[in-house]
């Protein structure tokens, strides 16, 4: 499902070039569960900004889902990311004064669905993320792990094969983080692919693959066998 070869990331400041990914190679196949690991500056941010069409490479080949990220045009990233790819960021990105049932419809109001395609959706995925009796709630009546679970649904809203999630407890206590990544789990159990950078291995420990850069590199690319097994 994605593939990169021999990536190279340069971002040009005035005359300062930053190399932030160094010729990187790797496969990530459906219904993986992976995350992404490595100290500040290493490249793993910049890796799920690619990986989520949100950048380019500036050399190398990406392909996801069979398409050629690096030849696209700015109207089919759009496209493969509305389409193919569901975000879940840190700081949950929720619309404050917008209740938990139409923020997760704002991707479907994008894609086009009519107002009652968008609300039985909505009410879906939030009933897979736990909270259809709190559909109604604003974001600042809600807690941060019950935040972030209204994030999980927005991002499930139009059916992706992916989520990417960067940091996605970064923000919550250790109950809400375990809550969190059982869903993430479920998710993955049922069929969605799912990459994850976070810089806590016990985060980390709940995926199935541990990717950890260094520099703009792979340092390492290991399954976590506790959970391949189990």
């Amino acid at each position: 499902m994605i593939t990169f070869e021999h990536v190279e990331k340069i971002y040009a400041s005035g005359e300062m070039k930053v190399h932030a990914l160094k010729g990187v190679s790797l496969q990530i196949k459906p219904r993986e569960f992976v995350s992404i690991m490595g100290p500040s500056g290493s490249g793993k941010s910049t890796m799920m900004n690619v990986i989520g069409c949100l950048d380019k490479p500036s050399s190398g080949t990406y392909t996801l889902d069979g398409v050629d990220i690096g030849s696209a045009s700015a109207k089919q990233l759009a496209a493969v990311r509305n389409q193919k790819i569901g975000f879940v960021f840190q700081n949950f990105n929720l619309l404050k004064r917008t209740s938990a049932v139409e923020n997760v419809e704002l991707p479907l109001l994008y894609a086009g669905k009519n107002k009652k395609e968008r609300r039985e959706r909505a009410e879906y995925c939030l009933e897979l993320v736990g909270l259809k009796d709190r559909m109604h709630h604003k974001p600042n009546e809600l807690s941060g792990g019950q935040q972030q679970r209204v994030a999980i649904a927005r991002a499930l809203a139009n059916e992706p094969a992916i989520i990417l999630a960067d940091e996605p407890t970064g923000n919550l206590d250790t109950a809400s983080s375990e809550e969190i990544m059982d869903i993430f789990k479920r998710l993955n159990d049922g069929g969605n692919t799912i990459v994850l950078v976070t810089h806590e291995p016990e985060i980390a420990a709940h995926t199935k693959r541990i990717i950890w850069f260094r520099d703009g590199r792979i340092e390492s690319d290991r399954l976590n066998v506790e959970r391949v097994s189990g």
